[in-house]
């Protein structure tokens, strides 16, 4: 009997002693949170998808609680949202221009020939490691979808011609279809960019149209008629300095392909005067047949 009753007493004293142990140190590693991060998050979108530079939207909440960054950071949330935060953390709400995806490639299966058709996994990762997946445009969008798959937001779309399409206004710029591609055609850019050069290919002369008939030939027209070197070629291609003034469609005016091209807001493309419209709505045969 005693014997237990001395077992029990210990056990008593034990738990005591680690119950004694577990609020000091609670009391000792304690680390205060602010309580106005939950409400912070809880009046973000939840998106969740980076473009603000933060790995999620609580981490933004815990910076901007900081006095680390600023509201309009979040390109995602509404204009009434961004008020709606930095009326209760009392700041300026800030601005930062939206940014999307943009695709450099025009090269769909009404105007680009491929060699062969791919069969095997279909993803274009998956087509890329077989002899560049196909395409005779080694540069060109495979068209098998990883961009529309990976997107979180529903921003990315396929057309008929097998392309990427993204909604400017669903995009939220998290860079998943940047990380996909395996032909690095994304690229995130502020949506006030609208001069494009629709081409990745490296390629120059007019030997490009034999198979993508909205090759960029590394003419030059687009450098030539742009002011204020907006425009330089950079192996065999047109590259815009955005950091100058990039809202003009004189360059586009003259390219003999259509690759430098003006992104309208609700999608849609325009080409300059002397750029040949492309009005065939069937696929291109493979150059082996």
């Amino acid at each position: 009997m005693l014997v237990i009753l001395t077992a029990i007493g210990a056990m008593t004293g034990l738990t005591i002693a680690l119950a004694i142990l577990l609020v000091i140190a609670n009391k000792k590693l304690y680390v205060y949170e602010d309580p106005r991060i939950d409400i912070v998050e809880d009046m973000l979108p939840h998106a969740n998808c980076g473009a603000c530079g933060f790995p999620g939207c609580r981490p933004f909440a815990e910076a901007l609680v900081n006095s680390e960054t600023n509201p309009g950071k979040c390109t995602v949330s509404s204009p009434d949202g961004l008020d709606a935060i930095a009326g209760f953390l009392g700041v300026d709400a800030g601005s930062e221009e939206k940014r999307v995806a943009r695709l450099a490639c025009a090269g769909g299966k009404n105007v680009a020939r491929s060699r062969a058709a791919y069969t095997g996994i279909n993803t274009c990762r998956a087509a890329a490691q077989v002899a560049g997946g196909g395409k005779v445009c080694s540069w060109g969008c495979l068209g098998l979808a990883d961009c529309e798959v990976v997107c979180d937001f529903d921003a990315i779309s396929m057309n008929r011609f097998g392309l990427p399409v993204v909604d400017e206004e669903k995009c939220t710029a998290c860079g998943d279809c940047v990380d996909i591609c395996p032909k690095d055609l994304f690229s995130l850019h502020a949506i006030s960019h609208r001069l494009w050069v629709n081409c990745k290919s490296l390629a120059s002369g007019d030997e490009i149209l034999e198979y993508c008939e909205v090759g960029c030939t590394a003419c030059g027209r687009c450098a030539m008629d742009s002011e204020n070197n907006l425009i330089v070629m950079e192996n065999n291609l047109p590259v815009v300095d955005y950091s100058k003034n990039s809202n003009t469609k004189k360059p586009i005016q003259r390219c003999p392909t259509g690759a430098i091209v003006w992104l309208q807001p609700d999608g849609s493309v325009v080409k300059g005067e002397e750029s040949p419209k492309v009005l065939r709505k069937s696929e291109l045969p493979p150059v082996s047949s």
